[in-house]
């Protein structure tokens, strides 16, 4: 399995010796989490209702702007999700827009697609199942809402699928989005419900599709795919417009916070969303490990050795010792 960060287990076995509380930034979650009501008694002790999986997928259809109930598919989490949507169109050839989030092409070819990933967004139009993160992950890269319709329609004349992932659209222009254009075109918009509201272990997510693929997606997961306290976090959290503006604002102010530590660092800043930065420099591997040595945990790539990515500290306690950590290592 790939390393996607987030493993406080394994980051204990590479310093063991580091200090507690460890503080996990190598994941794009918000350290704020939604302040959900407490979860009622039934939905331990029942199976989830149908009625209840309705109201929140007319939920979720207002909040992501998808044309209607029938076009929302909840799930628990979009990573359930993604060999489903990948086996809508028969095994072929599939491009991933990368660098980016490692699953898509490792579901594509658990599926039986013969798996590209490219920098190039123009080979996507050549497939015939696209899979383009919107924002990406980990650099924040934005895909105008116009060219993605126009490689959808190329797609489509083939009888092609367009998946884009708006993990972090929350944190994102929303009007580059394509969740309004489901219907109309070949494409599914993956939504996750845990990144922006802080709440992972909820796991749940959404498929925002044509009815008739929807339909299909919903039969493939069968009854009960959200657990009942998934249902009420999740009805509770999306309808908070309140919450979500306000914590908009937030994330904006703590990432512009978390550039300045970045940059006085001495390293690049390249790319990111308001939950996450990524930075470059020629002694990333270094600031890791002197990172894990003080108990912060943030996201080294494979692929290039050069990059970190840094979550946001979730309290003034973890944004000291970040600061203090970066002092001390960039005037080592």
């Amino acid at each position: 399995m790939t390393d996607h960060g987030g493993s406080l287990e394994r980051a204990r076995g590479l310093f063991p010796d580091a200090p507690l509380p460890w503080i996990d930034l190598s994941t794009g979650i918000n350290p704020h989490s939604y302040p959900h009501p407490p979860v009622s008694a039934t939905a331990l002790s029942r199976l989830p209702e149908p009625a209840d999986a309705a109201r929140l997928a007319g939920i979720a259809a207002k909040a992501y702007g998808a044309p209607s109930p029938a076009h929302v598919v909840p799930a628990p989490g979009t990573q359930i999700l993604l060999p489903l949507v990948m086996e809508l169109v028969p095994p072929g050839r599939a491009a991933v827009l990368s660098p980016t989030y490692a699953e898509h092409a490792r579901a594509a070819a658990l599926v039986g697609h013969r798996v590209r990933e490219t920098a190039d967004f123009g080979d996507l139009a050549a497939a015939d199942i696209a899979v383009a993160v919107n924002p990406n992950n980990p650099d924040g890269r934005i895909m105008p809402r116009v060219d993605l319709i126009e490689l959808a329609r190329t797609l489509g004349k083939r009888g092609g699928l367009l998946v884009v992932d708006e993990a972090f659209m929350e944190v994102g222009p929303a009007a580059e989005s394509l969740a309004g254009e489901v219907e109309g075109l070949p494409v599914v918009v993956l939504r996750s419900f845990g990144k922006f509201f802080g709440l992972a272990g909820v796991r749940l997510g959404f498929a925002l599709a044509a009815q008739a693929t929807a339909a299909r997606l919903a039969a493939r997961l069968g009854p009960w795919a959200v657990s009942g306290p998934a249902l009420e976090i999740g009805i509770a959290a999306l309808a908070d417009r309140d919450w979500q503006a306000a914590m908009r604002g937030r994330l904006e102010k703590e990432s512009q916070r978390l550039d300045d530590l970045i940059r006085n660092a001495g390293l690049t800043l390249c790319g990111g969303a308001a939950l996450f930065r990524l930075a470059r420099h020629p002694k990333a591997a270094e600031l890791f490990a002197v990172l894990g040595a003080h108990g912060i945990l943030v996201r080294r790539f494979e692929r290039d050795a050069a990059l970190l990515r840094f979550g946001l500290p979730g309290d003034e306690a973890a944004w000291t010792r970040l600061r203090v950590a970066l002092d001390l290592w960039s005037g080592a």
